[in-house]
């Protein structure tokens, strides 16, 4: 049978789905004005984000949105009284699809677009994460000695959703980033949701703001899960309260190139891990650490940062939020993970795609002298997919590669990848998880 066309399909989606929208903006109206934001009783919305809708406000005749809903009470306490609330908690993911964003599609870049909802789950130290709510995206409450303010105990995780012709939406391996959550969070001292928790936040999140994904091939919805030590520390010690946060912006490309070459200067002062450090986890405080290298950087007209080991200065590490490959031959080159590289989950995939397509890829120790000595160069991550790197500044010393054109290799695996997470070629792997 031959696909319907993704317009027809949106059509007859939004068709079957009026009610659903319907009653959602009836919910966003009432929960525009039913939002506590009670400072006087600690911010009742970083903990108790909620719609207060009364159960009527669903038709009877909806039951398959009943069925994915469920309202429980809150008797809360403000300064003004005791507020008797009803809080939207998914049980399944919801799909609210709404009117059409009027976005210019074709020129989407990468920068925060506000969408319609976010995500919040909340736990105590030593206890674990249960059931979590959607509630309208907006700003959140926190005390100023909240752990993630004060000793930066924070990580995030980035992933993308990507929309099909045929109305489906795919996520791309989003076990791998709630197992990496684990992973950062047990190095931070922090509670972490389960890897059903993650994908179940994620997935709600995702078809909440269904209409904010871009038309195929015009860009991705990027999904941002938080988590954070949100309860009050004074005393350098792990904070007594976690949020687990989503949220999510159609994006396009990460760099003003596109699938264009990016230039990078090796940085041979500043760092961006040692070893023993972080480095090998997604916490908020790698990220403020390259700001600086990478804002001198910019001005001089580069588009990003490449750093070396702390301890010899003559090994590759990473870009300031990539990893980098070098290509040479047949052969494809990447640093190995050991404690200071984060294991990106686009690199674990690249791998396994030029495995794939023929490739001998090697995970060990590459010099600044191989980096220089390469037929190719290239980046991956969530955010910029495959950058081709057409030139590498190391000392004053410019290295170009090819005509500055995108490399072949590049070219290849951004295609054969891309062609995967957009569900255009055969999903082989086992890596994509539809949500419709």
């Amino acid at each position: 049978m031959r696909e319907m066309s993704y317009s027809k399909a949106s059509s007859i989606k939004a068709e079957r789905k009026m009610e659903t929208a319907a009653v959602f903006s009836n919910a966003a109206t009432i929960a525009g004005r039913g939002l506590l934001r009670d400072t006087a009783n600690g911010g009742h919305l970083s903990r108790y984000p909620h719609l207060t809708v009364p159960s009527s406000f669903i038709p009877p005749n909806t039951k398959q949105l009943r069925n994915q809903l469920r309202f429980a009470s809150l008797n809360i306490p403000t300064s003004h009284g005791t507020v008797n609330a009803r809080a939207v908690e998914v049980d399944s993911p919801l799909s609210v699809p709404g009117e059409t964003v009027d976005l210019d599609w074709d020129n989407l870049g990468f920068g925060l677009v506000h969408t319609d909802y976010m995500y919040i789950m909340k736990c105590s130290l030593g206890e674990g994460f249960t059931k979590g709510e959607l509630a309208p995206f907006g700003n959140i409450e926190i005390n100023p000695s909240a752990g993630v303010l004060n000793y930066g105990q924070g990580l995030f995780e980035g992933l993308k959703a990507y929309r099909k012709e045929d109305g489906n939406v795919l996520l791309f391996r989003p076990e791998e980033n709630a197992k990496r959550m684990i992973a950062g969070a047990e190095r931070m001292c922090m509670p972490s949701p389960s890897v059903d928790q993650f994908m179940q936040a994620v997935k709600a999140t995702v078809l909440a703001n269904e209409r904010w994904i871009p038309p195929p091939g015009k860009g991705s919805l990027y999904i941002r899960p938080l988590l954070m030590g949100s309860g009050s520390v004074l005393g350098l010690a792990p904070a007594p309260e976690y949020t687990f946060l989503v949220y999510v912006s159609p994006v396009g490309n990460y760099f003003k190139e596109g699938l264009a070459p990016i230039h990078l200067v090796v940085e041979t002062e500043m760092h961006r891990a040692t070893p023993g450090g972080t480095g090998g986890v997604k916490t908020i405080g790698n990220y403020a650490a390259v700001l600086k290298a990478q804002g001198v950087a910019k001005a001089k007209g580069y588009s990003d940062v490449l750093y070396l080991d702390s301890t010899h200065k003559k090994y590759l590490e990473e870009v300031s939020s990539c990893n980098i490959f070098v290509v040479k031959g047949n052969t494809i080159s990447t640093p190995d993970i050991k404690g200071t590289i984060l294991p990106g989950i686009t690199r674990k995939s690249i791998i396994d795609v030029a495995r794939d397509q023929g490739f001998e890829v090697f995970e060990k120790p590459v010099t600044v002298d191989e980096l220089l000595d390469a037929d190719e160069v290239f980046c991956t991550g969530t955010a910029v997919v495959v950058s081709p790197v057409g030139s590498i500044t190391y000392l004053g010393r410019r290295v170009t590669y090819g005509s500055n054109g995108v490399g072949l290799v590049s070219q290849q695996l951004y295609s054969g990848l891309t062609r995967l997470q957009m569900g255009l070629a055969d999903d082989k792997m086992g890596w994509i998880v539809k949500l419709k």
